[in-house]
């Protein structure tokens, strides 16, 4: 299967061999901040419900497709760790993902769902340029699937929070224990699919309503 994505710039090129940023292809705070995000109603239990189906430990990130009334309609995780990478590398784990957990809605005039970002890592709630290129890759993955690109957020030791609208939270953190799935507020249906990617490449979905 072809995609017809565009080459990168020459700027581009020089940035990914080492040039101004290793993350080559990022947004700035200010920069998704103005994409107009759309808020999510209750983060907290939307975080507390990914952490207990994916367990996420640093550099795990968890993509997750929120229906209406942001019901889940399924997630995947997967622990990228790349020196090298950047947003244009981030978007391909991220499509890789949703293709196979979701069918596109690229038919769809508007965008009748929304894909949210979950990224654990370590280090305090501030922007890093590694959030700027998940940013990045999150926004872009999101339009070649036809998605509403939703809220990005970092799970730390300190807690959560939600990146370009200043929520969060201290619980809960990458450290602290997840709940059990009956105990968290968000729709989480007990239907999972594993692929052979090992402890690494997990796909959780659930049925769409």
């Amino acid at each position: 299967m072809t995609f017809g994505f565009a080459q990168p710039s020459s700027t581009s090129l020089a940035m990914l061999s080492g040039g101004a940023s290793r993350h080559g292809r990022r947004l700035e705070p200010a920069e998704w901040t103005a994409a107009g995000i759309p808020l999510l109603r209750n983060p907290r239990e939307i975080v507390s419900g990914l952490q207990s189906r994916h367990g996420p430990v640093p550099s795990t990130a968890v993509i997750a497709v929120l229906g209406p009334e942001e019901r889940l309609v399924a997630s995947a995780s997967f622990v990228q760790r790349s020196p090298s990478a950047d947003g244009w590398e981030y978007r391909n784990a991220l499509l890789s993902r949703l293709r196979r957990v979701l069918p596109h809605d690229l038919r769809r005039r508007t965008p009748v769902r929304t894909a949210v970002l979950l990224y654990c890592r370590e280090g305090d709630e501030r922007w890093t340029e590694e959030d700027g290129a998940w940013m990045w890759g999150l926004r872009d993955a999101c339009t070649l699937h036809g998605l509403r690109c939703g809220a990005y957020i970092t799970l730390t030791r300190g807690g959560w929070q939600v990146l370009g609208e200043g929520r969060g939270g201290r619980r809960p953190s990458s450290d602290s224990k997840p709940q059990r799935l009956g105990d968290t507020g968000a729709e989480f249906a007990p239907l999972a699919l594993h692929t052979g990617g090992g402890a690494s490449d997990v796909l959780r979905r659930t049925a769409a309503r």
